[in-house]
């Protein structure tokens, strides 16, 4: 007759009666939710606020801090991937801080939080607070390709970066609103200087004619000092000022003769007519910096060592 010993009549009753001695009982994973979107213009329409999450529920968003209206507890799908889409208008352009907690719908699973999610909303690029309105670019000078030059070719390519030893002319173009549009130039414009973090002095600009095409043009040389050598992103600002101005161009309507199928017509055309104004226009300020992601801000590299 075989003898079984205390351990093995335990597990041998344990085993039949169903239970599994010594393994634990698995927790259940813990619920997760995931945001994206948030992708806007400041000023635009409202845009999706994306939230994934891994069980059923409901999501309050938030922006800043602050729950999104209308976004207090969002309902997501009921069939995997569960997601639930906020609306959501921002207040304010800029980095700002999303974030999201899911409240499952099984109420024996407890409520968690995404991780915080980083968005930059819009502005627009060219955006000037004036009646001055720019664009700008910027181009390697023609001949100052320096040891790179076999590979960049002559110059004149517009080019966010650059490499040290290389000049930079950036070129602008600008239009006054105040004078119905026109294109400011050296006539009617006071000032027109371009500021960088790390130059003493404005670098003034001028205005000129360029094979066949004319705008504003400022020069910046790097390399060794004295000459500008501070690797990165380079921060500037532009600023124009208009001349004050006693003559303006006014928007005015005129009726114009016209044979239309053999018969003659009138017709209201709209065209600029030059007015002299009481109370001259005191020249307006415009400002430019660029709002570019960094990425494609305008950039010093040191020179490639292989």
């Amino acid at each position: 007759m075989k003898r079984f010993t205390g351990a093995a009549v335990i597990s041998a009753i344990a085993l039949f009666g169903g239970v599994f001695v010594g393994a634990p009982a698995q927790a259940a994973d813990a619920p997760t939710v995931v945001l994206s979107g948030g992708s806007a213009v400041f000023g635009l329409d409202p845009a999706n606020i994306v939230a994934t999450a891994s069980v059923a529920g409901a999501v309050q968003f938030s922006a800043a801090g602050v729950v999104v209206k209308g976004c207090e507890a969002v309902l997501t799908t009921t069939a995997t991937p569960f997601v639930a889409k906020c609306l959501w208008t921002p207040a304010a352009a800029g980095k700002t801080v999303l974030t999201g907690k899911l409240t499952p719908t099984d109420t024996t699973i407890a409520a968690v939080s995404a991780v915080p999610f980083n968005v930059v909303v819009g502005v627009p690029v060219q955006g000037v607070v004036s009646p001055i309105n720019m664009y700008v670019d910027e181009v390697l000078a023609t001949g100052t390709t320096g040891v790179l030059a076999p590979f960049l070719g002559g110059g004149c390519a517009v080019t966010s970066t650059y490499i040290l030893g290389q000049t930079i002319v950036w070129r602008v173009y600008a239009n006054n609103a105040d004078l119905g549009g026109a294109v400011m130039d050296s006539s009617n414009t006071a000032k027109a200087f371009i500021t960088v973090d790390g130059v003493a002095a404005p670098i003034q600009m001028a205005y000129g004619n360029h094979s066949g095409a004319a705008f504003w043009t400022a020069i910046l040389k790097t390399g060794a000092a004295p000459l500008y050598n501070t690797l990165g992103i380079i921060n500037f600002k532009i600023t124009m000022v208009a001349k004050d101005s006693s003559v303006a161009k006014v928007l005015a309507t005129k009726r114009v003769k016209s044979v239309v199928d053999g018969k003659t017509v009138y017709q209201n055309v709209s065209y600029y007519r030059n007015t002299t104004l009481k109370t001259p226009i005191a020249g307006a300020t415009g400002v430019w910096s660029s709002h570019f992601n960094p990425a494609s801000q305008l950039t010093l590299f040191a020179v490639p060592t292989k």
